[in-house]
């Protein structure tokens, strides 16, 4: 079958799928604390998950990234995890792979492992537990700490993604570093979104340039940067005095467009071919409409002719609302 190619000649090879818009954590740059979730109709069920995905993989999609929201709420989620399994199996699915908030990995990780995952980011913004439960308005930073020690016994290779927050977690970048080097964990370091309204919190508040971490890290660590890659938009450096990998995030000051590899489908079969736009296909559709899958590819290969060269994202002190409405949480991180 003729693989995915967008209007600029960019193969599409990495589907990011959000399983549920659901979290048991309210993360302050993330989420509102009183968050109004979708209508459990609206969102596909597992089997559709897995049919899309499919569909994905048969068009040339070589890597499958589960995320949320929180993937593991989602009831049954292991289900889906298994069948996608069978792609690696095959050979037609290089790696399958989520995001997660650790919170449940204490009970899942040795299930990850026998499913056929095996390297998983888990998003940690801070390791005080007090400002752990600020950021996250209630998690618990030792059933996140307990989570990572299971993945690890399950022998899943883990990264770290801190959400860089000026005033909230820019003395910690140090103490991050070495926590991971310590550990074994690659560390990447974000800049934060402007995506949906989070409440009371401003993304202007929130925001620090990555050029700013990065030499405020080299005044004590020496990074040289590698082409290391993982089918992401970071770019990595390695850390001399660790050994670990360092990877930096940034839509902002230096965009990762140029080589988007990317598409984003949401739990309601809504496909996004740009994180930073509003432009998106409605695949639930077609799939619902017929067991064939011929409208489902055809819908599909219409929408990545609409993928743009890049998004809108901006931080603007005269704009109040964010560059994009929705919440990172809906589209699937």
């Amino acid at each position: 079958m003729v693989p995915l190619i967008d209007p600029f000649d960019r193969p599409i090879s990495y589907l990011r799928v959000s399983v549920t818009d659901r979290c048991d954590l309210r993360c302050v740059y993330c989420m509102a604390e009183d968050m109004t979730f979708l209508p459990k109709r609206e969102v596909l069920s597992l089997e559709e998950l897995d049919r899309l995905c499919s569909a994905f993989v048969g068009l040339g999609v070589r890597k499958l990234r589960l995320t949320g929201g929180e993937p593991l709420v989602r009831r049954d989620v292991m289900w889906l995890i298994r069948r996608l399994g069978r792609h690696l199996d095959t050979g037609a699915l290089d790696e399958l792979t989520l995001t997660t908030n650790a919170t449940q990995l204490n009970k899942h990780a040795a299930d990850l492992h026998a499913a056929g995952v095996r390297r998983i980011n888990v998003s940690l913004d801070t390791l005080d537990p007090q400002k752990f439960q600020d950021i996250t308005r209630w998690g618990k930073l030792d059933q996140v700490k307990a989570g990572l020690a299971a993945a690890q016994r399950a022998g899943l290779a883990i990264k770290i993604n801190l959400v860089a927050l000026r005033g909230v977690n820019d003395d910690e970048f140090d103490d991050m570093i070495a926590w991971c080097g310590s550990n074994g964990f690659d560390l990447t370091i974000i800049e934060v979104m402007p995506m949906g309204d989070i409440g009371g919190e401003t993304r202007v508040d929130q925001y620090m340039p990555l050029s700013l971490v990065r030499a405020k890290i080299a005044r004590r660590w020496t990074l040289a940067d590698i082409d290391y890659q993982t089918g992401g938009p970071a770019r990595y450096t390695r850390i001399r005095e660790t050994g670990g990998r360092l990877g930096f995030i940034t839509p902002l000051t230096h965009n990762f467009c140029e080589s988007c590899n990317r598409v984003r489908l949401t739990c309601t079969g809504t496909l996004f071919m740009c994180l930073g736009q509003d432009d998106a296909a409605d695949l639930r559709a077609p799939l619902r409409a017929s067991e064939d899958d011929q409208h489902l590819v055809a819908a599909i290969r219409e929408a990545v002719t609409r993928k743009p060269k890049g998004h809108d994202f901006i931080i603007d002190r005269r704009q109040s609302r964010p560059a994009v409405a929705r919440h990172m949480s809906t589209t699937g991180g």
